[in-house]
């Protein structure tokens, strides 16, 4: 082969083409005009940090408030069990046999002895305990009664609270008995010792 079919079958090297621009640096003859930020843009993010900040304290405020309501709720409700707790109590010293009894003696009622009937065709009563004065021997407010805290006679709270109120007013002139010492007004007490 001869050098000229191998420089054929070979591949020249292709040097680029440069097209002549100028130069691609060249001096700062003076600066460009700087540009001033957008008023816009400053006062779009101004009012949204102003926004997120305002959001935020209406949540805080809004959940303080009902972090208070739901403490005064829950006193509410408090006091309301304790008070229902008591009329159950009431109802419950009421309802007791010993509160039933002692309030049918104070009306008269009796405690019956044997069984009587009335005859419906003739209008009789038959039975043991056909009289009129026939007498219970039980007593519900006697001497053998035991006494239930749960029943308050009210004629003797009403004695009691009057009689208070009467010793109240009588006392009024002497100061109340107190077991805490007496108030230090003119500093710490010492004792004398001359």
């Amino acid at each position: 082969m001869s050098a000229e079919a191998t420089a054929r079958r070979l591949p020249h090297p292709q040097s680029p083409i440069r097209e002549e621009r100028g130069p691609r640096l060249r001096p700062v003859e003076e600066t460009a005009p700087r540009r001033r930020p957008k008023l816009v843009y400053a006062l779009v993010a101004l009012a949204g940090a102003v926004l997120i900040g305002a959001a935020q304290m209406g949540l805080t405020l809004a959940t303080t408030h009902d972090s208070f309501v739901l403490a005064d709720l829950k006193d509410q409700q408090r006091s309301l069990n304790l008070e229902a707790q008591a009329l159950e109590e009431q109802l419950a010293g009421a309802n007791s046999p010993q509160s039933l009894a002692s309030k049918a003696s104070e009306l008269g009622m009796v405690v019956a002895g044997s069984a009587s009937y009335l005859r419906l065709s003739d209008g009789t009563v038959v039975g043991a305990g056909t009289g009129a004065d026939w007498t219970s021997s039980i007593d519900p407010n006697g001497a053998g009664a035991v006494a239930n805290s749960l029943i308050e006679d009210r004629a003797a709270a009403a004695a009691a609270a009057g009689a208070a109120e009467q010793s109240a007013a009588g006392d009024a002139a002497a100061p109340p008995e107190s077991d805490t010492p007496p108030a230090l007004t003119d500093g710490l007490p010492t004792p004398s010792t001359h």
